[in-house]
């Protein structure tokens, strides 16, 4: 770390052993992922209005390269393990960590991308059957029910009209599971 790490505890002495902890979850977090430029972490004691007791609130702040950080702000509301401080600091690491690996592989350009749904186009129409067959950009021909068609557009198709649509195999061959009409009108 290229800054050393603050820790700063509100409303209450930390002991020995919680201070000790904390040292040890920043280190973790460091051997976990070596970039982490600063770290900021700050536990508030529980506030007197509280009827319980009390929960203790862990914020820690993670500056890595590149103007990217990870925080964590928020505890629980009225989880009671929140009034053992030992399991707030652990708490507050666990998610610190996931939220630095998440941040880590967007980081490598690692985020999941998912797949786009495949466009066909509507090839005919049954209205009264309620039923037609789409045509896909490679040549096949996936059947569809009116139950299939969202938002009720069912009325709306007629050939031509492009859509995306969701395969599935059926008992008779490749159906649709679900199609949207694509645009405003899905023509070409």
């Amino acid at each position: 770390m290229q800054v050393e790490a603050q820790i700063d505890f509100q409303g209450f002495a930390a002991t020995e052993r919680l201070r000790t902890l904390i040292e040890e979850k920043i280190e973790d977090l460091e051997e976990f992922y070596g970039r982490i430029t600063a770290c900021r972490f700050v536990m508030k004691a529980p506030g007197q209005h509280h009827q319980k007791g009390g929960l203790f609130e862990v914020n820690i702040h993670l500056v890595l390269p590149d103007g990217r950080d990870v925080s964590v702000e928020r505890t629980p509301p009225e989880d009671e393990r929140f009034s053992d401080p030992v399991f707030a600091i652990n708490d507050a690491f666990n998610r610190a960590r996931r939220r630095l690996q998440d941040e880590a592989r967007r980081m490598r350009g690692q985020v999941k991308a998912h797949e786009p749904q495949p466009i066909a186009t509507v090839k005919s129409l049954q209205l009264e059957e309620g039923y037609g067959f789409l045509e896909t950009e490679d040549g096949r021909e996936i059947y569809f029910h009116r139950n299939s068609v969202l938002d009720d557009a069912f009325t709306h198709l007629k050939p031509g009209v492009r859509v995306t649509f969701a395969e599935e195999m059926g008992d008779e061959g490749p159906q649709a599971s679900t199609v949207k009409i694509l645009g405003k009108h899905g023509l070409r």
